[in-house]
């Protein structure tokens, strides 16, 4: 019976997404979007089935926060790019080049190149830790890393960096007056010229659902949700930001600039909404969680650059892929996920197809803040015989 549910649960999963690009008019691979595969729950699925929702979903890069064997196995020979984590308290150890050459060698080396490893996150949010001490040991411990990796001839594979709260700003808004807190200015130099020598992103946690939170009366919901608004003008550059994701990106990229590191790409490393929180956690819905990440999709389905880079698509990694009942904190933590532990959708990704006055069918994703739509032909057929096929399924099961 678990078995089966757990079929039914995934086989939801996959025609409520498929549906969901097909509406869009994407159906191909999304190249800048990467997911945050996290394992702090007792009642999630095997590394194999979340392999099959990422394929079904047309994930193509992931990131776990460790380098679970069984993970980095059950991943080989797919087409799914990435990124593993270094423990924090590893760090003092990795400084020592010899240390840093071994735990290479034994975490990534033998599972390259069948499992497509592209990332080492060293660390998480070291910079912005109590631990001064451990800030110390950072861009050691990175050097080392990337020392191996060229000893052992991946270095033009895999690159290292170590994902940053936005906390590492002293001033993130307006964006061009972006600059770095007093009390890293010892240790950012050397982070970034790592970054800048060998070629490496910026990684940036962002969650925009915390300033709203903090301050819900001063900060526009549509804002933080990339819904339709006014936004705002940077009064130095004169770029229009429409949301504020974009700003603090650019934030973080004239803070680099201001240490005379302007070519150093900026990738969002985590960013995503809760869909439950305790009382005190304003916004914290399932209707703004889904607002949220439809939003975000859709900007990423159009390659989207932000307004000082609009070029160079901003690549994202969403929180979560699954609930975590395990982590510690207040109730949000544990509820950022698109799935629950068993695979089906932790909230509605709200479509509903409408007839346009030209009779294509098109797709609305709604809510009660906003209304998008997008003419396409031909979606009504396609989707009536999914669901169709779908109620067969079921039935079978039975």
């Amino acid at each position: 019976m678990g078995t089966l549910l757990s079929k039914i649960g995934i086989s939801n999963v996959i025609l409520g997404f498929f549906l969901f690009l097909s509406g869009l008019g994407f159906p191909e691979e999304v190249e800048s979007l990467g997911i945050n595969y996290g394992q702090v729950g007792n009642n999630l699925p095997p590394p194999h089935e979340v392999l099959n929702l990422l394929q079904s979903f047309k994930l193509t890069k992931a990131r776990i926060y460790d380098t679970n064997p069984q993970v980095l196995t059950a991943f080989a020979n797919s087409n799914i790019e990435l990124i593993v984590t270094v423990d924090n308290q590893m760090l003092s150890t990795l400084m020592d080049p010899q240390q840093a050459l071994q735990w290479v060698g034994t975490h990534i080396r033998p599972y390259f190149p069948a499992t497509k490893i592209t990332g080492i996150a060293v660390g998480n949010e070291i910079l912005t830790g109590d631990d001064a001490t451990l800030m110390t040991y950072l861009v050691p411990a990175m050097v080392s890393i990337n020392a191996a990796l060229v000893k052992l001839g991946l270095d033009q594979y895999i690159h290292v960096s170590t994902p940053n709260s936005l906390a590492v700003l002293e001033v993130s808004y307006p964006p061009s007056e972006g600059s770095f807190r007093s009390e890293i200015s010892e240790i950012m130099p050397q982070f970034l010229q790592f970054l800048a020598t060998t070629k490496a992103p910026f990684w940036i946690n962002a969650y925009p659902y915390f300033a709203y939170k903090d301050d819900p009366n001063s900060v526009s919901l549509d804002y933080v949700l990339f819904n339709p608004n006014s936004g705002m003008i940077d009064p130095s550059t004169k770029l229009h930001y429409d949301n504020m994701l974009y700003a603090q990106v650019d934030a973080v990229i004239f803070a680099m600039a201001k240490m005379g590191y302007e070519g150093i790409e900026v990738m969002v490393s985590e960013t995503g909404w809760p869909s439950k929180g305790d009382p005190d956690e304003t916004g914290a819905t399932a209707e703004n969680a889904a607002i949220y990440n439809r939003n975000l999709l859709r900007r990423q389905l159009e390659n989207e650059g932000t307004p000082l880079r609009p070029n160079k698509r901003l690549e994202i990694y969403v929180f979560a892929l699954f609930n975590e009942d395990m982590k510690p904190g207040p109730t949000s933590e544990r509820n950022y996920g698109l799935l629950q532990p068993d695979g089906t959708m932790a909230y509605n990704v709200g479509l509903s197809p409408l007839s346009s006055s030209s009779g294509s069918a098109s797709i609305s994703l709604t809510s009660n803040a906003t209304q998008v739509q997008r003419g396409h032909q031909s979606l009504l057929f396609p989707a009536f015989l999914y669901l169709l096929l779908f109620q067969v399924f079921m039935r079978r099961q039975r």
